[in-house]
């Protein structure tokens, strides 16, 4: 009788090792599947992120603060960041009540003030300005004096019709 649970011990421990064995065969195929995925995901996300910032660089082409040609022209005023300067003194004139004065419009649905600035080189601005619910882009000559003052002239504007 003792021989007998032996051998049925023996045959059911026989039976969970070959379980165990070819469950982690499968597991393991599984992972290495899953590994596959992530892998082939990984190299995708890269390659989506190696697209954006060469799209990044393209669109930062037009902006001062990568523009050494025009940066050059601040050299002698010793500005850390000539760009942020220029965008600080153009907001500046928000402060004023009422519209902005660069702003050929008036506001329909409150005042009109500069919100977005990109500083394209040492003598243009885009800007985008918005009273709320209406919203249109300047395009701003400026010269930075010696003295650190600044003269904004509008060069052209553009007000759309439709809100969104």
């Amino acid at each position: 009788m003792k021989n007998k649970i032996f051998l049925y011990l023996f045959v059911f421990m026989a039976l969970i090792g070959l379980y165990l064995f070819v469950s982690s065969g499968n597991m393991q195929k599984a992972k290495d599947t899953q590994i596959e995925k992530l892998e082939t995901e990984t190299a995708r996300l890269q390659d989506s992120l190696q697209k954006l910032n060469i799209k990044i660089f393209d669109v930062q082409h037009f902006s001062l603060e990568n523009n050494d040609y025009a940066l050059e022209y601040y050299d002698h005023l010793n500005l850390v960041n000539p760009e942020r300067y220029i965008a600080d003194k153009l907001l500046e004139t928000n402060e004023r009540k009422g519209d902005n004065p660069l702003i050929p419009y008036e506001g329909m649905e409150g005042d009109f003030k500069i919100n977005k600035i990109n500083v394209l080189n040492h003598r243009w601005i885009l800007a985008e300005f918005t009273d709320g619910k209406h919203w249109g882009e300047i395009i701003l000559e400026y010269e930075l004096k010696d003295d650190l003052g600044i003269d904004f002239t509008l060069s052209n504007h553009l007000l759309y019709s439709s809100t969104f």
